[in-house]
């Protein structure tokens, strides 16, 4: 039974030069048709029992107005029966004033992510981004003001003639903002982005894997300084503070995904909605599930999954847990993976936690590979 929901809103005011995600200009689009068509689907998929977690995510959820904002979060309150757990918005800098911030509060809204990326306003236009860092600093505050106490911040790093020097002045002044959760991921390019683009044409000038990883080794050190605790590879948090959602993820628990182009994990299938809107509202509109496909995860996949899903965090994963969830140790699964990764020093076994080296944080996607297609 799934005790979390993801539901997407794909508007966006503005396309960044990296963002492969599912989203469309706003202007001129079916909003308000979107939004009633998305409480549709969450009446069709509603789940037994309380979620513990919800997350709004997109493109740009605080895109949306005072309005649009009320209507959705009634409409979350209406059909997704919450615990009063954690509840997040994804929102730009300089997207949320006093007004949609008091109606996300009003309505139960009790976590917020903020998409900075990066503290250097030369940087941040060239990447596609139309805030400036003192937008940054308002919204913080002007969400503090309104009581808003979980506050997270994303960060990119190793983006195009980004040097170590200007991401430690990034990470010091996010840090210097006392938030309790922090996430910092590096730039990776994908397809169909102006970033792509420009580096099939040789026009994207991105620093080494060298530069790259000596970035990664001065956010571990400097949110260790600061007090802030990693506890997944690119997430770190104040104690008490980690994203009870994105564990939900790692853990390899099943969630609901709700709104176009966003994937769910029910009843051990994973499924995926229809991208494009008028093809996600269509079915919905009479009373049908908006899934483009779907998928029964094999036993052997939720293994690897459980693997590679629970590596990411610092803690790892439990042979208790495991054995208790598949009836076999991870050792009689992936005897191979276990023993070539402990002795490359990437993997460590201590007790009841199978985990990453800090050498194995950097090299985190190789050993992910190894427990993958061996079943």
């Amino acid at each position: 039974m799934a005790k979390s929901a993801y539901i997407h809103i794909p508007f966006c005011e503005h396309i960044c030069h990296y963002c492969d995600f599912n989203k469309v200009f706003l202007e001129g689009q079916p909003v308000d048709e979107y939004l009633m068509r998305l409480g549709e689907e969450m009446k069709l998929r509603r789940q037994e029992g309380q979620l513990d977690t919800i997350f709004v995510g997109g493109g740009t959820p605080t895109s949306l107005d005072a309005r649009q904002l009320a209507y959705l979060c009634e409409k979350i309150n209406e059909h997704l029966p919450f615990s009063g757990g954690e509840f997040t918005f994804e929102a730009n800098p300089g997207d949320l004033g006093e007004e949609k911030l008091k109606v996300l509060k009003d309505h139960g809204v009790n976590r917020l992510s903020f998409g900075v990326q990066s503290f250097n306003d030369d940087l941040l236009k060239s990447i596609g981004r139309t805030h400036k860092s003192e937008d940054v600093y308002t919204s913080v505050k002007a969400a503090e003001k309104v009581g808003f106490e979980n506050i997270s911040i994303d960060l990119i790093y190793s983006l195009p003639k980004q040097t170590e020097e200007d991401f430690k002045d990034t990470l010091t002044k996010a840090l210097d903002l006392g938030l309790p959760h922090y996430s910092a991921y590096s730039l990776i390019v994908e397809p169909k982005t102006v970033f792509y683009n420009l580096m099939r044409k040789g026009k994207l000038s991105l620093p080494s894997q060298e530069q790259e990883a000596a970035m990664y080794d001065v956010l571990i050190q400097t949110m260790e300084r600061y007090g802030i605790h990693q506890y997944e590879i690119s997430n770190f948090a104040k104690e008490g503070f980690e994203s009870l959602h994105n564990l939900v993820y790692w853990d390899n628990e099943e969630y609901v995904g709700l709104g176009a182009g966003a994937h769910g994990y029910i009843n051990g299938v994973r499924y995926s909605n229809h991208g494009p809107l008028k093809k996600y509202m269509e079915p919905v509109s009479m009373g049908e599930v908006p899934t483009i496909q779907s998928h029964d995860v094999t036993k052997g996949e939720m293994m690897e999954e459980e693997m590679f899903l629970g590596l990411r965090k610092t803690g790892g994963v439990s042979r208790k847990r495991f054995e208790e969830k598949f009836g076999a140790t991870v050792e009689s699964i992936f005897p191979d993976a276990l023993e070539e990764m402990t002795g490359k020093g990437l993997l460590e076994v201590a007790g009841d936690r199978i985990r990453l080296t800090k050498q194995g944080r950097f090299l985190g996607n190789e050993v992910f590979q190894s427990f993958l297609g061996v079943i």
